[in-house]
This record gives C-alpha cells, structure tokens and sequence, in this order.
C-alpha cells in the first residue's frame, strides 16, 4: 500500500467552553442572530447541481415554530430518477478513484467542520436541533471522527488479505456494492446525517441522501461542506423526498443497499419492500439499521447515589431525551431509593430548559409538533392513570411558542407498564423501584421489559452484582456501560448499535460498518499452470 493513515484521535477535548467573554461566544451569538434575520432557500443536489422543484417545505426551528430557517425543495420522481441515473454514472469513475483520493474529501471535510466552519454549522444545529451548544459541539465532533475513523478503517480492511501459498499468489479485490445506496438519516443527530451517504461512498459507492424533513437546515450544510471538500458531482446526491416516491427507488433494480437511522416501524416497512422485490433486484441489497430504542439504568444496592443522580439526569434529559441512547426507564432498590428521588428533585428544580440561544438553558424544545403531541400523549396517560404512575417533577408542555415538555420523573408501580416499556422520545424518566433482595428477578426484568436492545447502564460498586449483571444482561444492550450513563458513545471507543428491534448491530464508526459496504473478490493467479489435464491416479 503506497499510503497509510495514523490513526486518529477523538476531539472530545476540543469542545469550545462559550463562557461568558470568550470569543467564541461572540461569535455564536452573532451567527444564531444572522440565522434568525435570513430565511435559506435551499435546493436539491443532483450531480453537484442545485435543482429547484418548486415544491416548497418550511423547515423551523423546534423552541420557536413561527422562525422559517429554511424553505426546501423536495424531489419528485422525475429528480429521483436523475439522481439514480447520475449516481450509478459517477460510480465507474469514483469506484475506480484510489482509496487515498477518497479518503482525503472526507478528511478535507472534517478540517473545515472543525475549523473554518465550526461556528456556522454549531449555530444551525441549535437552531435547527434545538440542541445547546455542548450537544452542538458533541454532535458536530462525533461527524468530525467518523470521517477520520471511517478513513483510517478503510485502509485497515484493504490490508486484509487471504493466505498465499507456493506457486500461486491470492488477493481481495475490496470492490463497493454494485449499484447505488439509499440513506435515510434522523432528525436527532447531524452526525448521523452525515456519515450515513458516506460511509458507503468512502469505500466506492454513490449514495441518494433523504435527510429527515425537520433537520434540512443543519444537514445542508453538510453536503455544502462535502462539496466544498472537493466531492465529484453526482457521488452523493442530496434530495429531500415525500415518502409516496419511495417505491421508485425501493423498486429500482440497481438498489445495492439501505443505510438506515429512524423508528422500528419505518425500518420494517422498508425491509419488508426489499424483500418483496428480492427477485428483480442486481444483486441482494445490504441493510444496515438502527431503530431505536428504550433504554435502562440498573440501580444495585452498593451503588453510589451521587454517581446515579448526576448520570440519570443527563442520560435522561440532556437534548430532550431524543437519542436513540436515551435512559428512559430506571430500576432502583428500595434502600437507595429516598436519597435518589429527593437528590434528583433537587437537582432537577436547576435544569431549566428552552430557547437554546440563551446560554444558560440545559435543555431546549422536542423537534417537532407530532413528537411533542407524542411525548404528552404518554404523560396525559400517566396522569390519568394515578393507580399505575405518579409524575414527581415536571409533566406539563407548551407549544404556544416552542415545543416545550418539562423533564419529567414519573415513579410506576408496573415494571411492564406502557409509559414504562414503550419508546417516548422524549424527556421522560420512570422509575420502578423494586425489593433489594429481588435484584436477580429485576435483571430479568429489564431483559424482558421491551423489544428494544440498543443501550443499558448499570450503578454498583459491588463486582459480583456486576458481573451478575454483565451476564444477564448480555443481550439486553448493543452498548452497555458500567457506573456511567447509557448516552454519549465515541467514535472508535464505544462502537454504537444494538439488536432485536433496534437495529442490525453493524456498529457506526468502526470497521464492521465500513465494511458492510464492501463486496470483496477474491483473485487467485497460479504462478506455473499445470500443462496436462491428466491425474497421477490414472497412470
């Protein structure tokens, strides 16, 4: 191999402090005030071209719903048809480019999001994402390494290589899938957005590129970004859709794979389609997913309150509680359960949430009017169910200005109840306290609760009772973590995804990901061929 990349390093002490006085304050400060002055609009990307359809969405910012960021086009059959054509012409170049020449784009990308386009992209995933500006920078540092640690991957796999042998040399081709990917990124995370159209093109292929409707704003900048880094037209394709155009592309025979961030019920629709269209597909599409989640804090009796209290309250309810990660149920033993409501209460009467551009909130708005109609279906229910759940801070919503939900730490009675095992999305911690001497049951418990198995945490400071949970609990969590919240994965440190329904487990940011994309050909070239047809047995 005639090049090699050093492996990077995660940037997570990097994050600006935007303290009262700093610089960088100042300059956020202006940048959300620039966004609030201008409304964007923003076309598709087919072929490096911007394409405007006339068909126009308003995208606003979540903690005031009256702020237009943005009107975007959306593409119809007639775009999507261009960009599948445009896409599967720029392959044959792009596929043939050395992996060196691809890997340097995104690396390129990565210095400009971490330099000279920091502030701008920070301030549009607070005003697009509501996010504050730590969630900002956590978010826009997590794209920064997946574009390096996908880059540093991708070399590792090309040095895989079969056994040789005497008179014969073997090789892998690492060829991309034939044909074209379909990315379908969330609203919660620009990150996401960002690496799901690139994992795949890194390592050759061309991706069409469905950012979330809510988040256009934010994850424009990131194909803007892409270009500006020097990516070849038509390598990724930005069109925003209406999923009643979604059979063109699910049908289309040159379909190679999906790459896939947003609800189970989304995730199984577009997996049932493929596999009604197996037969007349080129080859047989990649599926990669990630769907979500009801994630778990495990309260052992020797764990420390302090350490429980400080991680429950961010797991929970840091940006709203919309990640996929999310602690969203809590199980805690009898013994400690006084010191931990009464400690979370005082700490939660300081979390204040609203507008993000004010610095001093911890949390902002929920994404949107059908999320916040979801997350206060759930605590409508709580509070008419005051036999199975009593809400002990917070519970109430306001969307006269912004989608506002409070946090919210509600105590069941009913381990299998449905605020308690169903996916809300939204800030809202329950808590089932159970018997100290029932911790075995509780572990079966949590194991069983939901169909979900993407993060866990367990809090003990005795190793027995974790061990007992490590086992127990070995396919409850795709990520699990010991006396820390269930949230917050690094790139390259704690690969992300889970099982049963959220998600095929290929693990972002590592190199079973990248490798997902990859269709190896082994080559084999015999070095002195034999010169006759006959076998020794037959003399």
């Amino acid at each position: 191999m005639k090049w090699k990349f050093a492996k990077p390093s995660n940037d997570m002490d990097a994050i600006p402090s935007y303290a009262p006085g700093t610089p960088e304050r100042e300059q956020l400060t202006k940048e959300l005030e620039r966004i609030k002055q201008n409304t964007e609009e923003i076309p598709l990307i087919i072929n490096g071209q911007a394409v405007k359809t006339g068909e126009l969405e308003d995208v606003v910012c979540p903690h005031n719903h009256q702020q237009v960021l943005a009107k975007a086009h959306y593409a119809g059959e007639k775009e999507l048809q261009q960009a599948i054509d445009t896409a599967l012409e720029a392959q044959k170049s792009w596929a043939a480019l050395d992996g060196y020449q691809r890997a340097t784009i995104l690396n390129r990308a990565a210095d400009l999001v971490a330099g000279p386009r920091r502030i701008e992209h920070i301030a549009a995933i607070m005003a697009n994402q509501s996010k504050t500006p730590f969630e900002a920078e956590i978010d826009l540092i997590e794209l920064i390494d997946f574009w390096r640690f996908n880059a540093y991957y991708m070399q590792e796999i090309y040095e895989q290589q079969p056994d040789q042998f005497d008179g014969e040399t073997n090789r892998f081709d690492w060829r991309p899938l034939e044909g074209f990917i379909l990315a379908i990124s969330p609203f919660n995370f620009y990150a996401i957005g960002g690496n799901l159209p690139t994992a795949p093109a890194l390592v050759g292929n061309v991706a069409l590129w469905k950012p979330s409707p809510t988040v256009i704003f934010s994850n424009y900048k990131i194909m803007q970004v892409l270009q500006e880094a020097g990516l070849p037209d038509g390598v990724i394709n930005f069109v925003p859709f209406d999923v009643k155009h979604s059979d063109l592309l699910m049908n289309h025979r040159d379909l190679a794979g999906l790459h896939f961030t947003g609800s189970y019920q989304t995730f199984t629709h577009l997996w049932q389609k493929i596999g009604q269209n197996l037969p007349n597909y080129k080859n047989f599409p990649r599926i990669v997913g990630e769907a979500g989640g009801k994630d778990f804090i495990l309260v052992h009796p020797s764990a420390d309150v302090g350490a429980v209290v400080a991680n429950s309250v961010r797991g929970a309810f840091e940006y709203q509680g919309q990640k996929c990660s999310a602690a969203s149920r809590m199980y805690v033993p009898e013994s400690l359960w006084d010191e931990i409501k009464s400690e979370m209460l005082t700490q939660l009467k300081n979390f204040k949430h609203g507008p993000v551009e004010d610095l001093s909130m911890a949390m902002g708005a929920v994404i949107s009017e059908a999320s916040f109609k979801k997350v206060s279906s759930y605590l409508d229910y709580a509070k008419q169910n005051t036999d199975q759940y009593e809400i002990l801070h917070g519970g109430n919503c306001d969307d006269s200005q912004g989608w506002f939900v409070e946090p919210t730490l509600i105590q069941t009675t009913d381990p299998k109840g449905q605020v308690m095992c169903e996916e809300i999305f939204g800030p809202v911690l329950t808590v089932y306290v159970y018997a100290d001497a029932d911790y075995e049951a509780t572990l079966k418990l949590v194991d069983e609760a939901t169909p979900y198995a993407l993060t866990g945490a367990i809090f003990a400071q005795d190793r027995y009772a974790i061990a007992q949970a490590e086992e127990a609990l070995r396919f409850s969590a795709g990520n699990f973590y010991i006396n820390d919240k269930p949230t917050g994965a690094i790139v390259g440190r704690q690969p992300f995804g889970g099982t049963r329904h959220s998600g095929t487990n290929d693990k972002a940011g590592f190199w079973l990901n990248v490798s997902r994309w990859m269709s190896p050909r082994t080559i084999k070239e015999t070095l002195v061929p034999p010169l006759s047809w006959e076998r020794p047995y037959m003399e």
